[in-house]
């Protein structure tokens, strides 16, 4: 058995008063930017609650999940409902964010076909196995990457169709049936939501090192063994964020995602 090094302890951020009131200073700042720009849709202050808000949650889910997954782990039925569980929440987020109103459920369709059939072959050839140590982190990087993927190219798409209304009926008027002419006028922005995770794919390890590979690295594995399993997530996040950019487009176009009109 591999000896964890003792660097992997040491070098953690260590829970105490110290790290709160930093993460407490960290939180109010960030919130006192958006608000004192105004980084809000309108001229409001709403942004710089929702970081709060978040901040708040984010704290107290992690406690919660922290404490549970000692406990899922033990079972594959508790894994499988953990797992459900997290991909629900992906769903209720994502489709809220591409719309307030009552077609947020097909936000279902694009994280679901782009995340399955990747954990579905990483569980059959082996590489990852049924266990929740190895599959809940696995899994919640790729719905993370489905979600973030989905909410960027479903917004950019209804957005662009909201303000080149003109063009689509142009394009329909000549000839172009509805989700025809809907997809042209979209496909470009909707692929917007792809460049951060190419941005992040082509500057790792020179720009970045992202949470996999320090992660695997303060665990005790080999820079060999970091940068391999870094690297599987960057080109999965890359498959599974084009399937759900592709799938959420598809959906704006066929009219399936929309913002209800007053």
């Amino acid at each position: 058995m591999t000896a964890v090094p003792a660097y992997a302890s040491t070098t953690l951020l260590p829970v105490n008063l110290t790290l709160g009131a930093v993460l407490a200073v960290l939180l109010a700042g960030a919130a006192c930017v958006a608000a004192f720009a105004r980084l809000s849709p309108g001229e409001d202050r709403g942004r710089a609650r929702e970081i709060v808000v978040a901040g708040l949650r984010a704290a107290a889910q992690l406690v919660a999940v922290s404490l549970l997954i000692g406990w899922v782990i033990r079972s594959v039925p508790l894994l499988l409902g953990f797992l459900v569980l997290m991909y629900a929440v992906a769903v209720r987020t994502a489709g809220r964010r591409i719309t307030p109103g009552g077609s947020w459920p097909w936000a279902a369709v694009p994280i679901g076909v782009a995340v399955a059939p990747v954990v579905l072959a990483l569980l059959l050839t082996g590489l990852v196995p049924l266990k929740g140590i190895a599959l809940i982190p696995v899994t919640g990087i790729l719905i993370g990457g489905a979600l973030t993927a989905t909410v960027l190219g479903g917004r950019r798409a209804l957005d662009e169709l909201e303000a080149r209304k003109g063009e689509v009926e142009a394009a329909m008027a000549l000839g172009l049936s509805d989700p025809e002419a809907r997809i042209l006028v979209a496909r470009p922005a909707a692929s917007d939501a792809l460049l951060p995770g190419l941005d992040q794919t082509r500057t790792v390890g020179l720009v970045t090192l992202p949470g996999a590979f320090v992660g695997m690295l303060l665990g005790g594995a080999s820079p060999v063994q970091a940068g391999a399993v870094q690297l599987f997530v960057l080109v999965a996040l890359m498959a599974v964020q084009g399937v759900a950019v592709a799938t959420v487009l598809e959906l704006v176009a066929r009219g399936r995602l929309h913002r209800d009109v007053a």
